[in-house]
């Protein structure tokens, strides 16, 4: 049984003011991220293995976007995002 299944998923946009790394400009990005619930109950052919990790399963959001654009129109290159937190956890 895969991970995925103990999930369901939604899309998500969060805004997040970054600043670009090659002309210095911070403005607001829109970064995607999928937000993970736990569901309410298992599926029947789980195995006991599937039951103890489900067991275990949290909320979560998952960072979608790695890389940006830049908004200021004369850099337009693309950065990645400073932060290295990809998994957040919801209590």
């Amino acid at each position: 049984m895969d991970e995925r299944d103990y999930y369901t998923e939604q899309l998500e946009i969060k805004i997040a003011r970054y600043r670009c790394t090659k002309c210095r400009v911070e403005n607001e990005y829109r970064v995607r991220w999928i937000r993970r619930t736990k569901k309410q109950a298992l599926p029947r052919h789980a195995t006991d293995q599937d039951r103890i990790k489900f067991a275990k399963a949290m909320d979560h959001y998952v960072r979608v976007d790695d890389e940006l654009m830049c908004q200021n129109p004369r850099c337009g290159r693309t950065f990645e995002i400073p932060d290295c937190q990809t998994v957040v956890f919801i209590r």
